[in-house]
């Protein structure tokens, strides 16, 4: 099941997507998405709305140096555990919002990730049953300002500026996340193209690793990690990043 949500003609709600390309329709949830989804029997064609972030967390864990090969781009080690930080809610844009440049940088990087989205409050949950608190996988971009990243010795700033965290372009409940191709292009250029078997540290034993340190609420979003071929984005350019069995991200780029 594709879960998205919508702003359509008369406000904005949770919806599954029925059908493909042009003939797809979004049919609209009431309330939340978690769970069996209660529909209202409202429908729309996917063109006639727009899609939004699919979920507003409480909070974004991500994981830094996740796959080797990122890690040894810029010359790093990679940690024997996940090494986490966090980005803040309000840097959640959807597809087709745009990614904002801030004055305080000079290097704004992509990085594309396959994003875990939580489906029940758990804590200290085993890698055994950890699918059992997934609700499903969405695409994200990881936007990093890499100077402050650097100057400032940690991540805090670098990572969250508003518009950097874009997710979409909804969540697929019925994916397996252990091998999946993951490709980033800027205005049509490829610049990363791996697959997430390559993780480090593998999504089952992330969902364990994070719950043990903080208690995971409905909606919270893991960022498992981005691959090598991170670079710099500039004003008018396009980020399109693609997950296998999930779909396409795309955000331009503009001057905050």
């Amino acid at each position: 099941m594709r879960l998205a949500r919508i702003a359509h003609p008369d406000g904005v709600a949770f919806a599954s997507i029925d059908g493909e390309g042009d003939t797809a329709e979004v049919l609209e949830i009431a309330e939340h998405p978690f769970g069996q989804p209660n529909y209202t029997g409202r429908r729309w064609p996917l063109a006639d709305v727009r899609l939004l972030a699919p979920i507003l967390p409480t909070k974004v864990i991500a994981v830094g140096r996740n796959y080797a090969s990122h890690a040894a781009e810029f010359g790093n080690e990679v940690p024997a555990e996940p090494m986490l930080f966090l980005k803040p809610n309000t840097s959640i844009v959807g597809p087709n919002a745009a990614i904002k440049l801030p004055p305080a940088s000079s290097r704004v990087d992509f990085e594309g990730e396959l994003a875990v989205v939580i489906g029940q409050p758990v804590k200290n949950v085993p890698a055994a049953k950890a699918s059992a608190a997934v609700l499903g996988y969405t695409v994200a971009n990881d936007v990093s300002a890499r100077d402050l990243q650097k100057s400032d010795g940690q991540w805090g700033r670098a990572k969250g500026f508003d518009t950097f965290c874009p997710l979409g372009p909804w969540i697929e409940t019925a994916v397996d996340p252990a091998d999946l191709a993951i490709r980033s292009e800027v205005d049509g250029q490829v610049r990363q193209d791996a697959r997430t078997s390559a993780l480090v540290h593998k999504v089952p034993q992330l969902v364990e690793f994070v719950s043990a340190v903080m208690t995971l609420l409905p909606g919270d979003v893991i960022l498992t990690g981005t691959p090598e071929g991170v670079g710099p984005i500039q004003e008018g350019q396009q980020v399109s990043i693609t997950i296998e069995g999930i779909g396409t991200l795309t955000n331009p780029v503009v001057k905050a």
